[in-house]
């Protein structure tokens, strides 16, 4: 297995996205180099995530801090409502793929992908 691990999040669902959370700063912490894509319907938790009244807001700061956060799909946040939320986190955009990130580069590229 590669030490490159993206961490590809679909789900809109804020305790899957905890296990997302945990797994890259763990990942991390052993010398792995994880990246945190936001995709799909996962990039609605970008507002809760970014609320420091929010439960997670400690574990998702953390993987920001620690340059984990690889990006979040352009489409699925225009189209979902989140794309104001995604550009005050100063999160990339990002959209090669008919507006989507292809999950084919990072394979190209000798990353390992897991989907949550």
């Amino acid at each position: 297995m590669s030490d490159k691990v993206l961490l590809a999040a679909f789900r809109g669902d804020l305790l899957c996205f905890v296990h997302v959370l945990l797994n890259a700063l763990d990942m991390h912490e052993r010398g792995f180099e994880p990246r945190i894509l936001f995709e799909g319907a996962s990039v609605t938790l970008v507002a809760q995530l970014a609320d420091p009244a929010g439960d997670f807001h400690g574990l998702y700061a953390k993987a920001k801090a620690a340059g984990l956060i690889e990006g979040a799909c352009r489409a699925c946040s225009a189209k979902l409502g989140a794309l104001e939320a995604v550009q005050a986190e100063g999160l990339t955009l990002l959209g090669e793929m008919n507006g989507h990130p292809a999950l084919g580069r990072y394979l190209g590229e000798g990353w390992t992908v897991l989907t949550f």
